[in-house]
């Protein structure tokens, strides 16, 4: 703010004699002189000492409110934070963790990563990190990331418990870059249909895709399932590759416009592309942005069909603006329209993002996640897919096979054990007591998922580990919820002897979407009826 001062002490000064003689005249200024010179006033004249630079931080957060929901300011730290996991790597030691019972517990260490190199192994439970204890000091995932990431080169000096050893093991770690994958399960889910999980579409998505897609079809894949679910979304670009890898070529993907950015069309090039294939791509009501142009790219060449629920309605793209201190402004500065040239943005009013915050609540209360009949669709915004099924614009995705939201088991009992977070702690202890015997019997992912069972004395321990967290137990409401408690325990030990694909395998079959995926991927003469 130092230049600015320098450029307008004569117009302070004019202000301030102005106002003191009462002789002060209007006159046009631009907007941008306005702003600099309330910055100065405050800075100059208030009455308390204050930081300018939070108040123009203030100022630029006000400002961008006045826009449209997706126009952002954020500062260095939470600019890192954001664009990390889409970058495709961060420094850190190499360890997929938990926090149970104030204690940082390994689930996995990185193949080949800075903590596997020294000797951690999962089980190990991390309780100082370079002096600072980070054992029972009840402190977030987020705040336990910041002590273990740290920039590449750098040193974590650990100290682990380990339940094999009676003291306290020490551990010099050298922080590394460690890749953060977007991909987070692909697996057969029958002998011909394969399955993708994208989680964002970051940097290095499209890589990590082809990769699943190839050793997919190396292991008999003919028909794909894409889940999109809960995936927020990411770089366009991402989306993009991934759409272009379905459609022939020429094919429209999605394009983009804005007042002071022309027209920008995206097409699939001239590569081998799959055209053949049967395409189901499972969406919910928090699928967004890059993950709405994927299914609209699908849906709109009558591709694939859309498995699921409504999707969140985000057609607006947002360009970064850095600041050299880190901090940065990301401007909405376009729409974007699917092949049939809808605009899938949901109604906004500038100016009020709660009531847009709201959005999904009130589909909630509407009962829309429940009922198809719920779904209110603009009828003024009438497109048409290449087949000449109609879509509609105006807010979100419309899936081809809506499914419900599922409510079954979710009782007040199953509930409450979330809250208190007892099918994690469960899961912890238990494979901390018997990882031993678990490697030696499971020798590989296929083995774990065919023949590992929940026992009934496996039960009995979890809902008295329950009632020992405040859970008062309940036969009927257990009994009720058993498939998803049994699923979930089950999934989880899976995880953590292996990889987080191990749990979708086991606990996809419990999700009716994927069931209705996988059902009408199966169905060549539903899901060509469909298509038409």
């Amino acid at each position: 703010m130092k230049s600015t001062r320098l450029i307008i002490p004569a117009a302070l000064g004019l202000i301030a004699a102005a106002a003191s003689a009462n002789i002060f005249q209007p006159r046009q200024i631009d907007a941008a002189q306005k702003l600099h010179i309330a910055e100065q006033i405050i800075e100059n004249y208030y009455v308390d000492t204050l930081s300018t630079d939070k108040v123009v931080e203030q100022g630029i957060i006000a400002m961008l409110k006045e826009l449209d929901p997706h126009s952002t300011y954020t500062t260095a730290a939470e600019t890192k934070a954001l664009t990390e996991p889409l970058n495709g790597n961060f420094s850190g030691i190499g360890v997929q963790f938990q926090v149970v019972k104030d204690t940082v517990y390994v689930i996995q260490t990185v193949a080949g990563g800075p903590s596997e190199k020294v000797g951690i192994i999962p089980g190990d439970r991390i309780v100082a990190c370079n002096d600072t204890v980070i054992a029972g000091k009840n402190l977030q995932n987020s705040e336990v990331m910041k002590r273990l990431r740290g920039p590449k080169g750098s040193v974590a000096n650990l100290k682990v418990v380990r339940r094999s050893e009676p003291d306290t093991l020490n551990f010099r770690v050298i922080r590394a870059d460690i890749p953060l994958y977007t991909v987070d399960a692909a697996y057969m889910a029958d002998p011909t249909t394969g399955y993708i999980r994208v989680t964002s579409f970051g940097q290095e998505t499209p890589k990590e895709f082809k990769e699943a897609l190839s050793n997919l079809q190396k292991q008999g894949m003919k028909n794909l399932i894409i889940d999109v679910t809960d995936n927020g979304g990411g770089y366009l670009s991402a989306a993009v590759e991934l759409a272009e890898l379905f459609l022939p070529r020429d094919a429209s993907i999605v394009y983009t416009e804005g007042l002071h950015q022309p027209r920008q069309q995206y097409q699939a090039g001239a590569f081998k592309n799959d055209t053949k294939s049967r395409i189901v791509v499972m969406t919910n009501e928090f699928s967004a942005s890059a993950s709405e142009i994927l299914a609209g790219a699908i849906q709109d060449n009558d591709r694939g069909l859309i498995v699921g629920r409504r999707t969140f309605g985000k057609g607006l793209v947002q360009r970064p603006f850095p600041f050299p201190d880190g901090s940065m402004i990301r401007l909405t500065t376009a729409h974007y329209y699917t092949p049939s040239g809808r605009s899938i943005q949901k109604p906004y009013t500038r100016g009020e993002g709660e009531d847009y915050a709201k959005d999904l609540h009130n589909r909630y209360e509407h009962g829309e996640f429940y009922s198809l009949d719920s779904i209110r669709v603009d009828s003024t915004q009438v497109y048409h897919t290449l087949k000449g099924r109609t879509v509609y614009g105006g807010g979100g995705i419309l899936p081809d096979l809506f499914v419900p939201a599922d409510t079954t088991g979710i009782n007040k009992y199953f509930r409450e054990l979330r809250a208190k977070n007892v099918i994690n702690q469960y899961v912890v202890d238990y494979v901390e007591n018997n990882r031993s015997i678990l490697n030696n019997e499971y020798k590989t992912e296929d083995d774990f998922v065919k023949y590992f069972t929940v026992t009934p004395e496996m039960e009995q321990e979890f809902i008295a580990l329950g009632e020992k967290l405040g859970v008062e137990p309940d036969s009927a409401a257990f009994e009720e919820s058993k498939p998803y408690i049994i699923g979930n325990i089950k999934g989880l030990i899976g995880r953590d002897l292996f990889t987080p694909a191990t749990y979708y395998r086991i606990f996809n079959p419990l999700n009716p979407v994927f069931r209705q995926a996988l059902n009408l991927i199966n169905d060549p003469k539903r899901y060509n009826t469909l298509l038409k």
